[in-house]
């Protein structure tokens, strides 16, 4: 085994590690190290990154739906309007410029991160019904949410569990496990676009993917030990200097530099702001009794 296989598994499990604690983040890393560590193309980076993430959520939802966290008919109706977008967009992907998908996929991950430190606005109380949301507003949502996933390769977790906690009004541990089922849907949807025009290597593919999935029995088994709050500020941070060395790789000279640092300074100080400031902005947790707001 070389060293860049094995620095590439090792951090494969980092990738299962965000799925099982966080029911999201596992592109936002698949597709960075799957391109600047294993040295993949971009276009098979994110091809892969869908075959890693799909099989690793399909994996995380067997064990949430054991423990009856899955709302099997919201999920699968928001995963089957996602798959339609997600096959759309890997159908675009393979036909968009490699430098566009990849400070497209940047974006994303700064848009991400953002929401990441934000934390969840509007989370439901754990216990309490909930409603079904109207199967127009779920097509429209699985869709957008879809297109992302196929088009970049973001499974679009960080997405599709606010959508299910506000829009359906799942408790958050629901929407969680739910969220699998539709990234796993959305995944294999978007990979299927994708190898319409590109091939991978599916022994590599088939070595990173059972990492993350060891890694995603590892993050579950953890999920009840750690404080969410903090698991998110920190990978919140982290993916946001990713998104910065995206970028200033993607981004033309002086450009790249200059955005890249900007990038890099916002994680700075959200860093800062999180463990030097009282009164901290990014912090819009409420709590439990209060009223939800609506969408």
């Amino acid at each position: 085994m070389t060293p860049t296989l094995a620095l590439t598994l090792l951090l494969a499990v980092l990738i299962g590690v965000s799925l099982g604690l966080l029911g999201g983040g596992g592109s936002i890393l698949t597709v960075p190290i799957l391109a600047y560590v294993a040295g993949l193309p971009a276009k098979e980076a994110i091809a892969a990154s869908l075959v890693v993430v799909g099989v690793t959520s399909a994996a995380g939802a067997i064990s949430h739906a054991r423990a009856g966290r899955v709302r099997w008919r919201t999920g699968v109706r928001f995963g089957a309007a996602g798959m339609a977008g997600a096959f759309l967009g890997g159908l675009l992907g393979g036909h968009i410029p490699s430098a566009v998908l990849m400070v497209a996929f940047a974006l994303m991950m700064i848009a991400t991160s953002v929401a990441m430190l934000r934390g969840r606005r509007g989370a439901p109380a754990e216990e309490g019904p909930t409603r079904e949301p109207s199967a127009s507003r779920i097509a429209l949502e699985g869709l957008a949410v879809g297109l992302v996933t196929g088009l970049v390769g973001a499974g679009g977790g960080f997405l599709v569990v606010p959508a299910l906690a506000l829009l359906a009004g799942l408790p958050m541990p629901v929407a969680v496990g739910t969220s699998l089922v539709v990234i796993a849907m959305k995944s294999f949807a978007g990979l299927a676009g994708y190898l319409t025009s590109v091939s991978l290597d599916w022994a590599l593919v088939g070595g990173v993917t059972l990492a993350a999935v060891l890694g995603s029995l590892l993050g579950a088994r953890a999920a009840g030990h750690l404080p969410e709050r903090a698991l998110r500020t920190g990978f919140g941070v982290f993916v946001l200097a990713m998104g910065a060395l995206v970028l200033v790789q993607e981004l033309p000279g002086a450009v790249g530099a200059v955005v890249g640092g900007v990038v890099a300074l916002l994680a700075l100080l959200a860093a800062g702001c999180w463990m030097l400031v009282s009164s901290r902005p990014l912090r819009t947790a409420r709590p439990a009794s209060h009223t939800p707001r609506g969408i």
